[in-house]
């Protein structure tokens, strides 16, 4: 017997991946995992976009909401979650739809995980001053001499991969390439389908925008407020997420209305960007599906 087939649905915010996910379980009674960092916190569910209620009483759905803000989940406890899920389903013989807009999670299942032992704070902060005082092309000039193959994978202007992958070497004395190359993908290629949902750029900023405004019309005010009111350490992924930011300044009466809305809106846009970015560079043959 076959094993149950798995498909990568990959893109950024809006871009219809959800749609697409939902169209597919139908038509073969598979699982739909979630593969999107903020819609596993269940203080999110208005802010990240998470299935409706009703998509998730038609289809199961796996790993949504299944974190709390105070929790902060790494990519490496979403993967080992994930292989447990896929191991279930593939006993009871079903198929698997991993969709989401999270291109480390992706890529940990296609490529690997490495295990990179933890750089010390003292460290990371003494690099990003580097990078800071700097500024980047000196930065990537010091790079290239003690690791070129992750100097070369990085884009510009990505200022966190950049200075974590100098923190790892100056941590670790390896080469952060030399760590990764190590490391064994946890879907074999060949096992699963892959596809990045990739619409043109003025259709996904506009969806961007309708986004925003039906999520000020279904609660985000009020989800914010309940996130907030709890005090959370503001360097948490959940209190870090797309519009927590912004609708919190209006709560405490910084932003009016309308400038608040506005302002996630063009964070979101921007967010979608780095994702259109992300995937074009790391995902470059996946198939594409606009």
């Amino acid at each position: 017997m076959s094993q149950p087939l798995v498909t990568l649905i990959a893109g950024p915010t809006a871009s219809g991946k959800s749609r697409l996910a939902m169209e597919r379980a139908r038509e073969t009674n598979a699982v739909i995992i979630n593969a999107d960092s903020q819609q596993l916190y269940a203080d999110l569910r208005v802010l990240s976009a998470r299935p409706s209620i009703e998509d998730e009483a038609e289809i199961p759905h796996r790993l949504y909401g299944v974190a709390d803000a105070a929790d902060a989940w790494s990519v490496g406890r979403w993967s080992r979650a994930v292989m447990d899920v896929l191991a279930e389903l593939a006993a009871q013989g079903r198929s698997a739809l991993l969709v989401g807009g999270t291109g480390l999670y992706f890529n940990a299942l296609t490529r690997g995980l490495a295990e990179i032992p933890p750089v010390p704070i003292e460290i990371r902060d003494a690099v990003q001053a580097e990078f800071d005082s700097e500024g980047e092309a000196p930065f990537r000039r010091q790079l290239v001499e003690i690791d070129p193959a992750a100097e070369a994978a990085i884009f510009p202007g990505d200022r966190q991969r950049l200075v974590r992958a100098l923190s790892v070497h100056r941590a670790s004395g390896r080469a952060l390439s030399v760590w990764k190359g190590e490391t064994q993908p946890l879907l074999p290629p060949g096992s699963y389908d892959a596809v990045v949902v990739e619409p043109p750029r003025d259709r996904l900023y506009a969806s961007c925008d309708m986004r925003v405004d039906a999520m000020v019309a279904h609660g985000a005010l009020d989800e914010v407020h309940a996130l907030t009111a709890r005090k959370l350490d503001p360097g948490l992924p959940a209190m870090k997420a797309v519009g927590v930011r912004e609708l919190a300044a209006h709560l405490t009466g910084e932003l009016s209305l309308d400038d608040a809305v506005t302002a996630v809106k063009q964070s979101t846009r921007n967010y979608a960007k780095r994702q259109l970015t992300w995937f074009r560079n790391q995902q470059k043959d996946w198939r594409r599906r606009s």
